[in-house]
């Protein structure tokens, strides 16, 4: 080297930069495109503010001798990794290339995604990882699937600790599955994004069962059906701006606040309509959304997993600029019971506003858990312990808005006082009780209505004695069980208040290694 002058070994840096730019090759790139999709570099773009991505690694090989791959060794190794700025705050990044070798995980290709991960952890900041893989590297053998397990193990001391997103943009199959799964949220673009532990051909031959690949493990059915994804977009560019949003509304780690955003949208408003959009009458629907729409800064929700379990709301919003985590019964599905699905849901919801220093509000309307020989068989007493221990255990500010029914186990498990709430707000139709006034008439007053001439009229007069009696929120407000009761325009200030006056909560917990969270 020392023969050789300084513009020849920078032509020879530049040479090779080239070379990490250009991935698989002009063939690779042509059949990417096709396929609607883009390249690692051009997706790390789309997430990152312009010309903020600083690369890392983009020389390193692999060291296989294995079954001739020694002749190829791309540089970068099928990962383009680094660091940029999203709304100018720092964000590790990972992008899988599928033009190199199928995006396929070897040992170095491992290592960069570990490094990342560990400069996030230790800068304190998210990490996105955007997924598109042919899967592990067979010709690495058990050094590919150690970098699996090398990454598992970095997501879950992470987990709670900066937040982790992961982007399906193409395949992500076996092992490569469970990366995603252990990160906040899953981000599934349509037709290209594709998660499952076995494809269609070894289901097939095993079960015999005939699936498609959009079908099995598709974005429309893991954010509808299975509910292993949160987001779904029909474009990776809606997907990416997806991502930057749900970053706004986080701390970029768990020992910082939320950023606080500026509105115009004042915290005095009071919006009249909120008395017309949840009707007294228990038994009649409504869309939650609306509440909400009316609560909110601007009215914006940024709705968690909408696809799936939707008799319960999960998502973002801000109140006087700050974030907070929104949990909400909707009454026009299922009557806005709990069942299985939407504990789980809400329980994990719950976990991850309380890892990230998010308030989080609940906008209570629920008549009890989904009756039924499907769901006692499917574990809804482990499922549902898991929303009672979520609550429990969190400790950021808790608000709770009962809009109207809250009855038995579920009005607990949706964040009563007993639980944990710092302030609870009631609405006057608000009706707390141990169930509902049709079926606590028909015991408590059994003999009278059996005794009467006229049942059905005793039955109805009696319906509504307890009513009158019970199903209000002045009993629990004579309790101390309701903190306030207010008139529904007066939501939005009410929960402004509460906000700032629980901004300084400090609340402890016995010194454990960690509970036991129901499974």
């Amino acid at each position: 080297m020392g023969n050789r002058s300084i513009d020849e070994l920078c032509e020879e840096l530049r040479a090779k930069r080239t070379s990490a730019l250009a991935g698989g090759g002009e063939k690779a790139v042509a059949k990417q495109k096709e396929k609607g999709k883009g390249t690692a570099r051009e997706r790390i773009a789309q997430l990152l503010d312009p010309g903020s991505f600083v690369e890392l690694d983009e020389f390193v090989t692999h060291r296989c001798t294995n079954f001739g791959l020694e002749k190829t060794k791309p540089l970068g190794d099928g990962v383009v990794t680094g660091w940029g700025t999203v709304d100018g705050r720092k964000v590790f990044v990972f992008s899988q290339d599928f033009t190199v070798l199928g995006g396929s995980l070897g040992e170095k290709h491992a290592d960069k995604i570990c490094k990342v991960l560990d400069m996030a952890m230790e800068m304190g900041c998210p990490v996105v990882g955007i997924n598109d893989s042919g899967g592990a590297r067979i010709q690495e053998a058990v050094d590919s699937l150690n970098g699996y397990g090398k990454i598992f193990f970095r997501n879950t001391l992470s987990s709670g600790v900066v937040p982790q997103i992961s982007v399906i943009v193409g395949p992500t199959a076996g092992g490569a599955v469970y990366s995603p799964a252990l990160t906040d949220f899953v981000f599934m673009v349509e037709k290209n994004g594709v998660m499952h532990i076995t494809g269609p051909a070894v289901i097939k031959a095993v079960t015999g069962e005939e699936v498609t690949s959009e079908e099995l493990g598709g974005a429309k059915t893991h954010n509808n059906k299975s509910g292993n994804a949160h987001f779904n977009a029909k474009s990776e560019q809606e997907c990416f701006d997806q991502i930057r949003k749900v970053l706004s509304y986080l701390p970029s780690n768990n020992l910082d606040d939320a950023p606080v955003t500026e509105t115009a949208d004042s915290v005095d408003r009071a919006d009249a309509e909120l008395r017309s959009i949840v009707p007294t009458n228990p038994n009649k629907g409504y869309d939650v959304h609306e509440v909400l729409k009316h609560v909110l800064d601007d009215g914006v929700f940024t709705e968690v997993q909408p696809g799936w379990a939707q008799n319960i709301l999960t998502g973002y919003g801000r109140i006087g600029g700050r974030s907070v985590g929104i949990i909400a019964n909707q009454a026009k599905v299922m009557a806005g019971c709990l069942d299985i699905d939407a504990s789980d849901k809400a329980s994990r919801f719950i976990r991850h506003c309380d890892a990230f220093n998010l308030p989080i509000v609940t906008f209570v309307d629920v008549p009890g858990y989904l009756p039924g020989v499907t769901q006692e068989h499917g574990g809804i007493i482990r499922h549902g312990a898991k929303l009672l221990y979520a609550y429990s255990e969190a400790t950021v500010p808790l608000l709770t808005v009962i809009l109207r029914k809250a009855y038995g186990g579920a009005y607990l498990a949706m964040c009563g006082k007993a639980l944990g709430a710092d302030m609870v707000l009631a609405w006057p139709q608000a009706e707390i009780a141990v169930m509902g006034a049709e079926g606590a008439a028909n015991i408590v007053f059994k003999k009278e209505i059996d005794a009467s001439s006229n049942p059905g009229a005793t039955r109805l007069e009696k319906i509504d004695e307890y009513r009158a009696a019970f199903a209000t929120p002045y009993v629990a407000a004579e309790r101390g069980f309701v903190d306030r009761v207010i008139l529904p325009e007066e939501t939005r200030k009410a929960l402004w208040i509460a906000l700032c006056g629980l901004d300084s909560k400090k609340a402890g917990r016995p010194n454990k290694k960690h509970g036991v969270i129901p499974h």
